[in-house]
């Protein structure tokens, strides 16, 4: 293959448009990373009873990745679990297929069981570290006319993309760092009274904050670029810290509560 068709397959693949993954690998797992310096001793030895050797920031984008998964369960069962619909900026009740809260819901019930096995227990925290996080991306508190954002087309820099994907990953990646340095930054700039302020494991608190900031992020134009970075990466910044606080908060929360043992990790 030449250098030219090198450089055009090169370009074909930098304007396809980006998959839709809630803040994307590298806002997933920071925003895990800053939870994971927060959770109390016991949460932290129920996290690694369950997970044995796989991290928090591992955990975090496993959701994700199974999106790929030709199951049935994957396919359709887990699908809405990504998200919720709010029209305004209260969450009231979930559709029949269910959403992301109800998805909490459920797993926080099978980590609480103490009959739960521990494959049930590594799914149910696995999509907790994720779900709590998607909750604090704007655009996964849709209003329900647009599938979040991802039938707004937009250019990033002059690729076209959507508004969805923007926010998953454009904004975060623009910064060119890896989710540890990510999540360092993150924690460097969040106070002691900041974290107290905001520890936060309530649901309805953090759909209620993404549903205010969302309608903020429509561009006037599809054209995006350095003005838009400059507007609203400092918001992205505040999302994943505060995803990480409410995280720890959340497994701090649930994890204290005694269980029955299980088995050791492998």
């Amino acid at each position: 293959m030449t250098v030219w068709k090198i450089a055009g397959l090169a370009a074909m693949l930098l304007a396809a448009p980006t998959p839709a993954l809630a803040w994307g690998k590298t806002g997933h797992r920071a925003a895990a990373a800053v939870a994971d310096t927060h959770l109390s001793g016991l949460a932290r030895a129920r996290v690694q009873q369950i997970l044995g050797a796989e991290s928090l920031d591992e955990a975090s984008t496993w959701p994700d990745e199974q999106r790929s998964n030709p199951d049935p369960f994957w396919q359709k069962t887990a699908s809405p679990w990504h998200y919720v619909t709010v029209g305004g900026f209260t969450y009231d009740r979930a559709p029949s297929e269910g959403d992301a809260v109800t998805a909490l819901r459920r797993f926080s019930a099978v980590l609480r069981d103490p009959a739960s096995s521990r494959e049930q227990q590594q799914l149910a925290l696995r999509f907790i570290v994720h779900i709590v996080t998607d909750l604090h991306q704007p655009l996964h508190v849709g209003k329900g006319d647009d599938r979040g954002g991802n039938d707004v087309e937009v250019t990033w820099f002059g690729r076209s993309t959507n508004l969805h994907a923007v926010w998953d990953s454009a904004l975060v990646d623009e910064e060119a760092l890896s989710f540890s340095e990510w999540a360092e930054r993150l924690r460097r700039h969040s106070t002691p009274e900041d974290t107290i302020a905001n520890w936060a494991a309530n649901p309805q608190v953090w759909i209620s904050e993404s549903a205010q900031i969302r309608d903020t992020i429509y561009p006037d134009k599809p054209e995006l670029g350095y003005d838009y970075v400059y507007r609203h990466t400092p918001t992205v910044k505040r999302r994943l810290q505060l995803a990480g606080i409410r995280l720890a908060a959340y497994l701090n929360q649930l994890l204290e509560i005694p269980t029955a043992p299980i088995a050791p990790a492998p």
